[in-house]
């Protein structure tokens, strides 16, 4: 079998910071290598000419020792070939003193350790799926309609799923709209019926409603999908899904404070956007004009009690209202109350609009309660600008309440939290039985079932603590946990109409984006165009269904045993079904737990400590290794001791190379990952938070091995965080050195 060829770069002070004749006649050394050549610059024409040549001498793999997989990826790509980048621009020469023993130590067992992987990596051979290229969107708003009529002028079937009898949403409800155009002042009848003429006249889209989805089973690329339209039974396939399923208005019974359920004329903003159709307002108690009406902004938003967000489009719909209410009737006023009054970007020009009728009253304050009387409605203002305590009359008032996604069931969602946090309590009887009877039921259902994916973890899109889709939100913007399923518009996140439809855009496009990976065999983000898939040996498996329950992205079903199934389009490649499993089952052609246990042995471990400790560090490749890799091309330097092992996700860390690094010898070993929870988050989800949880088997381990627990730490940050991960390295070899050496180390 051929081996894998070393090349070493000369360029970008390589060869000043390296004795590469040294390090070409170590690695020449190293039996596993097809031969080492040093080229003074890779990426230039004598560099290309020299690849070429290795490639047509039939060699395995390619191991550069240069720049950054980052950097120049087209240049140094080579189809059929494994190719291994060792950054030794960015680990050693950049990062390191010039021409110091430790820094010539740290070239070697970098490229030793790139060497190792290589000789043990295949090619990978991408996987073939035979791919329906149409999209389907459920729901017909909007965001919906935007993405079907996206979807289909880009040349794609689309199949619009929309559970009414008419398309628009609450749309339907509008007579105008907030400005849509310059010079952004004035209110604009409503423009739902070009686009529902629009969508219906599209020959590539399939409108079905009323519809309900009954199944969705398959996968990216092959989804097939069960709907019953008017009470009759369809199937349909199809390659991506875009989720637009829209709003609804946070339920007023919650503020009775402020009126609702006490009296008839108490209002959201949705009641009265449906009555401003019908000509000047009247009360609905008595049929009499409402001449003087109070907006309550932010009625039950940005409360922690109640929505803890701000919808950012109430304040807009309001003064919209407002305006519709004075055009109608001259002779009625309103008052707007607000403790803030937003309207970002360009309806600012509208607010001043609204600012300039003379029967808008502004004024910021808390409204405290409504009281409801014979005569009207009755509101105390506390500490306004109108004063201290002030008692406003008015015919009607209208609550303008936030908007809460419809991706996912929020009361199903919220049964379940509080289920789950009484039982972590450690309540006892009745009620904990209720609660453990609820968690049953709810068991893998975390939404309302409106996809009902038969997927083993649950019919729906998991979502965040507020009912909000997400993978990760920060830089996949449309992503969910579900590949191949996109969410778009209020479902996704509040938003007004303009940035509804540009959502339903986007989403399109990342459905489009799938289907066209997919049929290639390659993952979409984070790993993009990844052609990878992860390989099971399941005559080992043990059926304990840690990858299944671990997996972020549902791309694993079991059988009646609890033996994996995978999905290959589902899956992204993050390799948390080989940090999770136990008996190292799973494995990537180029990434798995032999292969990193070889790098783990390619290190040269010093006999005698010496002050010249070996530290591992597994650096996520999203978050931590770039952000190392920035701070070397500000020159910052970093402890010359620390051998790193960039890993696909934290996540997909083995405890077992833990314990092989432990027991050959290694001082210390760091794990940096992506940082918890849901404000910034990991890029397979919950990484950190896993390998957290794995954390009781390496304190375990460590302690079979009387090793101190200081020897393992785990750390999370953001690529942003150039500057505090040289120094964490720094900080963490310090505390190394002075535990002193690992017994092992002489083993």
């Amino acid at each position: 079998m051929d081996k894998p060829a070393v090349f070493l770069c000369g360029g970008c002070g390589l060869g000043d910071a390296l004795d590469l004749e040294a390090l070409r006649k170590r690695i020449a050394r190293d039996k596993g290598a097809g031969g080492c050549s040093i080229v003074p610059c890779l990426c230039g024409e004598l560099g290309r000419a020299a690849i070429t040549a290795a490639v047509a001498a039939n060699s395995r793999g390619l191991v550069f020792g240069a720049c950054s997989a980052r950097e120049l990826a087209g240049a140094f790509a080579v189809e059929g070939c494994h190719v291994e980048r060792v950054a030794l621009r960015e680990l050693c020469a950049w990062s390191q003193p010039p021409r110091t023993e430790d820094t010539q130590l740290l070239a070697e067992d970098l490229l030793a350790m790139g060497l190792a992987r290589a000789q043990k990596a295949t090619v990978p051979v991408p996987i073939a799926v035979e791919v329906a290229r149409s999209v389907l969107v459920v729901g017909g708003g909007p965001a919906g309609m935007a993405a079907a009529l996206g979807a289909a002028r880009a040349g794609y079937e689309v199949d619009l799923v929309e559970v009414r009898d008419g398309l628009g949403g609450y749309l339907a409800d509008f007579s105008v709209l907030t400005p849509q155009a310059a010079p952004f002042r004035d209110l604009e009848p409503c423009d739902l019926p070009e686009w529902i003429t629009a969508v219906r006249s599209e020959p590539r889209i399939r409108v079905h409603l009323p519809a309900r989805i009954q199944r969705i089973a398959g996968e990216p690329g092959a989804f097939e999908v069960d709907l019953e339209v008017a009470g009759t039974p369809q199937r349909l396939r199809a390659g991506a899904i875009v989720q637009a399923t829209g709003w609804r208005p946070y339920h007023s019974s919650r503020l009775e404070h402020l009126g609702a359920g006490r009296s008839p004329d108490v209002l959201t903003g949705l009641d009265l956007e449906r009555m401003l159709g019908t000509g000047p307002l009247r009360r609905p108690s008595d049929g009499r004009f409402a001449r003087r009406v109070a907006f309550v902004l932010c009625a039950g938003s940005r409360d922690p009690a109640h929505l803890p967000w701000c919808s950012g489009v109430c304040c807009a719909a309001s003064l919209k209202q407002a305006l519709r209410i004075r055009e109608l009737d001259p002779e009625a006023s309103c008052y707007v109350l607000y403790r803030d009054l937003r309207t970002p970007g360009v309806l600012e020009e509208f607010y001043r609009r609204a600012q300039e009728d003379p029967g808008l009253f502004f004024a910021r304050g808390e409204v405290a309660g409504v009281e409801v009387a014979p005569t009207g409605l009755r509101l105390a203002l506390q500490a306004s600008t109108l004063g201290d305590e002030v008692a406003l009359e008015a015919d009607l008032v209208v609550l303008a309440t936030g908007m809460v996604p419809v991706a996912a069931d929020g009361e199903a969602i919220r049964r379940l939290r509080d289920a789950r946090a009484l039982i972590a309590r450690g309540e006892q009887g009745p009620q904990r039985e209720a609660a453990e009877r609820t968690v049953t039921d709810l068991a893998g259902h975390e939404g309302s079932e409106i996809l009902n994916l038969a997927y083993r973890q649950g019919p729906d899109l998991p979502v965040l603590e507020h009912g909000f889709p997400d993978s990760h939100f920060i830089c996949f913007p449309y992503e969910t946990r579900r590949t191949g399923i996109y969410v778009a518009g209020c479902a996704r996140s509040p938003c007004g109409l303009d940035e509804a439809r540009r959502d339903g855009e986007g989403a399109a496009l990342k459905a489009i984006q799938c289907l066209e990976l997919c049929a290639r065999g390659l993952a979409v983000h984070p790993r993009w165009e990844d052609p990878t898939v992860p390989e099971f040996h399941l005559p080992r498996c043990t059926q304990c269904k840690r990858c299944t329950e671990e997996c972020p992205y549902g791309a694993l079903d079991e059988d009646a045993k609890g033996t994996p199934q995978p999905h290959p389009t589902r899956c992204r490649r993050c390799g948390t079904c080989l940090g999770a499993c136990p008996e190292r089952i799973v494995s990537f052609p180029d990434h798995s737990v032999t292969m990193v246990s070889a790098m783990i042995k390619a290190v040269g471990i010093p006999d005698e400590f010496e002050d010249k400790p070996r530290i591992l560090a597994f650096l996520c490749e999203n978050d931590a290794l770039p952000a190392l890799e920035a701070a070397a091309r500000r020159r910052v330097r970093w402890s010359p001791y620390v051998r790193i092992v960039p890993v696909r996700c934290l996540g997909s860390v083995n405890v077992v190379w833990i314990a092989d690094a432990l027991a050959r010898g290694f001082d210390g070993v760091l794990l940096v990952g992506c940082p918890s929870g849901t404000d910034t988050q990991c890029h397979n989800v919950r990484g950190s938070e896993l390998m957290a949880t794995r954390g009781e088997n390496v304190r375990q381990k460590l302690q079979q091995l009387a090793l101190e627990q200081e020897r393992v730490r785990l750390a999370e940050l953001t690529i942003a965080d150039q500057e505090r991960l040289p120094a964490l390295i720094d900080a963490f070899a310090a505390e190394i050195q002075a535990l002193g050496p690992n017994p092992f180390k002489d083993a």
